[in-house]
């Protein structure tokens, strides 16, 4: 059993941050349970560009708005809370945060803890950051 809360995350080295995020990582590679799962705050302005060109990511809004636009396609799909999407295609995509947008979101495969975006907006897998 794992039990964890989420005011012991923040200020830890399970509280990723970077200019327009942070992210609390509840569960990850280590824990051996397959994916991880985190929780997120994107800041209310920022746009974000993001491909998961590794990972398969679901998120599920619980509180803020945000816009994500698929660069593929064009296509806008405005989130607010109650709403999920899952990446499951490696969509290279925008996040745009209207307001402090919180989620949870999980990963596939897990993320050892320590990752940002890089330049192409990837989260490398672990291998591949030697």
């Amino acid at each position: 059993m794992n039990v964890v809360k989420l005011e012991d995350l923040i200020g830890t080295e399970r509280e990723v941050k970077d200019d327009n995020w942070k992210s609390r990582r509840f569960l990850l590679k280590d824990d051996n349970v397959g994916f991880s799962l985190h929780d997120t705050v994107l800041y209310a302005g920022t746009e974000t560009y993001i491909w998961y060109k590794n990972h398969i990511e679901a998120v599920y809004c619980i509180e803020g708005e945000a816009e994500i636009e698929t660069l593929k396609d064009g296509k806008k799909y405005q989130i607010k809370p109650g709403t999920m999407y899952c990446l499951d295609g490696h969509e290279k995509h925008y996040l745009r945060a209207k307001t402090d947008f919180r989620v949870v979101c999980v990963f596939n495969p897990a993320l050892v803890g320590n990752e940002v975006h890089d330049e192409e907006g990837v989260y490398r897998l672990p291998e591949e950051s030697k």
